[in-house]
């Protein structure tokens, strides 16, 4: 009778090496999509983990996800609309600043959980194999998440504070939605992997997602800037630039959709196009850095 050992060993031995950073190109991605939808069960309990994970041992519990937008959206009512006399020049102050803040939370949380997701699974990565996209996928589940709750929460405030959004105009949440996930998740995935080898990756983040919110019309109108242009007698392609940022026109699209008191001067004329460009573009990027994040996981596990 043949001893069970020495039989494994021997379909071990037998078995063909499979390299777990893929092919190369356009099959390797797909090589590791295809990794990733059959370890989905594995993506979704990640995904749950992550969002009871954030409230742990809290007596309200995912309430929080409310409880948080509510008080945020209060605050730029009360302090910045009204004492601060920050509304000046723009109505429905405090509708504009949380739409705005609002697809800004999605890149920021999204970006800042990919780039750490490895590092924070460490665990996981040193154990067993599973796609290592995976993690900072969940991140991005996990940050969606939390996005929709503040999303029906500047909806309801729509119809409280100022004009229900009821136009068609509301379908710019979806272009604008694909355009931050796209982009957070295309640095994410390079971020994550470079963050295993240098640590400094997850602190330069924040410095980016600081700069970012300043970058984007979100406390100021986009007619600000053109201003400022034109006065400083700077380049008119400046303002190309500036628009063309993607989280830009993830912002402008968040205000076409939900702040009404916006006539057509407060956005730039070839919206709709920018950003399915822009879409277009980060999506090449997902794949630039998914290629990366590939080359990349091998050395994952001894690196952590």
């Amino acid at each position: 009778m043949d001893d069970p050992v020495v039989s494994r060993y021997a379909r071990l031995r037998d078995e063909a090496l499979t390299s777990t950073t893929g092919t190369g190109g356009i099959g390797g991605t797909w090589s590791s999509l295809t990794a990733v939808f059959a370890h989905r069960q594995l993506l979704g309990l990640l995904v749950r983990r992550d969002i009871k994970a954030r409230y742990k041992d809290s007596v309200l519990g995912l309430l929080w996800t409310l409880i948080n937008p509510i008080i945020q959206l209060v605050i730029y009512y009360l302090v910045m609309g009204k004492i601060l006399g920050a509304a000046h020049g723009i109505d429905d102050f405090a509708i504009y600043v949380f739409a705005g803040l609002t697809i800004y939370g999605l890149f920021s949380e999204t970006l800042g959980g990919t780039t750490a997701s490895i590092v924070a699974n460490a665990g996981l990565v040193k154990k067993v194999y599973v796609p290592r996209e995976v993690f900072p996928i969940a991140a991005t589940g996990s940050a969606l998440f939390t996005f929709g709750v503040q999303v029906l929460v500047l909806f309801v405030a729509c119809f409280v504070l100022a004009t229900p959004p009821l136009t068609p105009n509301l379908l710019y949440v979806f272009p604008s939605t694909a355009i931050v996930v796209v982009y957070a998740l295309a640095l994410g995935l390079l971020f994550s992997a470079l963050n295993v080898y240098l640590r400094d990756i997850q602190y330069l983040t924040q410095i980016l997602l600081m700069l970012s919110l300043w970058a984007s019309p979100i406390v100021y109108g986009w007619p600000m800037v053109a201003t400022v242009i034109k006065d400083q007698g700077l380049p008119s392609w400046l303002l190309d630039v500036y628009t063309s940022n993607p989280l830009t026109l993830a912002v402008l699209g968040f205000h076409q959709a939900f702040w009404m008191s916006g006539t057509a001067q407060d956005f730039p004329a070839d919206l709709l196009p920018r950003m399915g460009i822009a879409l277009l573009i980060g999506l090449v990027l997902v794949w630039i850095c998914q290629r990366a994040f590939s080359r990349l996981q091998g050395n994952f596990a001894q690196e952590l």
